[in-house]
């Protein structure tokens, strides 16, 4: 049997004057990057991931009504959870962690729950434990569940995974939008030229830097954005450097800091339907960045991936932290710089954690004005969607079965977007679904994918795209009419 061709240093291409069999193979994707490149650009990925992380406890924490130096505990604490998480998920341990250039971070999708959770609570001093105690409930549970619900890879041919990555970047568009309004919605300045015009310079600056750069500095054209922005936005007042003066050194995270986890029913079973999105999220989001890196995520590797999101959760209480899932927002980093490695995003959490253990530290990237980041968030999220759309060439929309799965997944999962009140008449619960676009439209499209390709023994002999198979590549394969591939799967 012929040996598998050297990578060159970018990983991508074959060497061919190398000497087969000598050297094994490495995939861009395990490729370890010199130390500098390699903290540049982990950095970057933190800066593109640190307000979405920071968000909910900082929303959270107010509704409480916690301190300022309580507040900052609770931030550090997420962001030193986060880190752990990153780590379980691109280095992994035994079958944990997907080992592919995924962030992971306190997911929002939480924040409504966790809200409700503070609301009914009588004494507020309470609300902290009984969250923590449901989110380790729903982690355990999503850990042992992980291997089940990574089965659904067999539901993802590329119509679905191309709607669903395709919905990821449209989803995540309102965030950049948000942010380069203002920091705060409702402000006299929010939405003002200024705001607007600090991100629109950021988006420029980020698209010279790609265009009339090369090498390493055309890779971390966001972090240079970032920086420059923050410099020209400087004048106009909006860069508060107040937080890196008034930030502690250091500042470890305290097990149980808020006391002993509570297990109240209501919340363990709000938390666990919050896991079950974040699950379906992760599963898309995992497919999507393996589409990117060239190394398409399996049955074996949503699993592995599944269960550090989960196990990530779990844990994350222990320090503090709410529970944990993928960043879209990162795999649009990968795809837009093509650094591939999971050992960048390693450093990136390895940052992370640094920020947890030094406030200071993380006050550093909080100086980076929020239109600013609005600004590098346009091109981010418009790369995830970019990369959607390239996977839905391979998904056969010569074919009307394809168009209309597309069509119409796409409409259900912009509803949150285009009209936020449509679900207002829906139960608490329900809504934690619905309001995700993500979710919803990744389960039409897996649902109608069955409806008109697989159940019925009808294909209309149409291409129907096989899902990933073991070896971790995406097949072609023709469903012939009478066929058993609804009863297989």
């Amino acid at each position: 049997m012929a040996t598998q061709p050297r990578f060159t240093k970018q990983g991508n291409t074959p060497d061919p004057d190398s000497d087969e069999g000598s050297i094994p193979p490495v995939h861009p994707v395990d490729e370890k990057l010199p130390p500098l490149k390699m903290a540049t650009t982990g950095l970057q990925h933190v800066a593109a991931m640190y307000a979405g992380v920071v968000a909910p406890p900082l929303i959270v924490g107010a509704a409480i009504g916690l301190s300022a130096t309580e507040l900052t505990f609770l931030t550090g604490a997420c962001l030193f959870t986060a880190g752990l998480a990153t780590f379980l998920q691109t280095l992994g341990i035994w079958k944990i962690g997907a080992r592919l250039p995924f962030v992971n971070g306190v997911t929002f999708a939480g924040v409504a729950p966790m809200l409700a959770v503070v609301d009914s609570t009588k004494d507020k001093d309470d609300a902290l434990p009984i969250i923590f105690g449901a989110v380790i409930v729903a982690g355990v549970l999503g850990f042992i569940a992980a291997p089940f619900f990574s089965k659904m890879v067999r539901f993802f041919p590329p119509v679905v995974t191309g709607t669903v990555i395709t919905l990821i970047g449209i989803s995540l568009m309102p965030v950049a939008f948000g942010w380069a309004q203002g920091p705060v919605p409702g402000a006299d300045d929010y939405g003002s030229m200024k705001n607007l015009g600090l991100a629109g310079i950021t988006l420029v600056i980020v698209l010279l830097l790609r265009r009339f750069t090369t090498g390493f500095v055309k890779q971390i054209a966001v972090l240079l954005g970032l920086i420059l922005g923050t410099l020209v936005a400087i004048p106009f007042g909006v860069t508060d450097f107040s937080p890196v003066g008034d930030a502690d050194i250091v500042g470890f995270p305290t097990p149980f800091h808020f006391g002993a986890p509570q297990f109240a029913a209501a919340a363990i079973v709000s938390l666990c339907v919050v896991m079950v999105v974040s699950m379906t999220e992760s599963t898309a989001d995992m497919l999507a960045l393996g589409e990117i890196v060239d190394r398409p995520a399996d049955e074996k590797t949503i699993a592995a991936g599944l269960r550090a999101d989960t196990l990530g959760s779990a844990i994350s209480p222990l320090f503090n932290g709410f529970m944990c899932s993928a960043f879209a927002q990162n795999i649009g980093l990968v795809a837009m710089t093509k650094i591939r490695s999971r050992y960048v995003v390693a450093a990136g959490g390895g940052f992370l954690v640094l920020m947890g253990l030094c406030p200071m530290a993380a006050s550093l990237i909080a100086v980076v004005p929020r239109p600013v980041l609005g600004g590098a968030g346009v091109v981010l999220f418009g790369s995830v969607a970019a990369s959607g759309i390239q996977t839905l060439v391979k998904a056969n929309l010569e074919k009307d079965n394809n168009v209309l799965i597309v069509a119409v997944s796409l409409a259900v999962g912009l509803i949150p977007i285009a009209a936020p009140e449509f679900y207002h008449a829906f139960p608490e619960t329900a809504k934690i679904i619905l309001d995700s676009g993500i979710s919803t439209g990744c389960v039409a499209a897996v649902l109608l994918n069955l409806v008109f390709n697989h159940i019925g023994g009808r294909k209309d002999d149409d291409d129907v795209t096989a899902p990933m198979e073991a070896g971790g590549e995406i097949a072609e394969q023709r469903v012939h009419e009478g066929s058993s591939a609804a009863g297989a799967h």
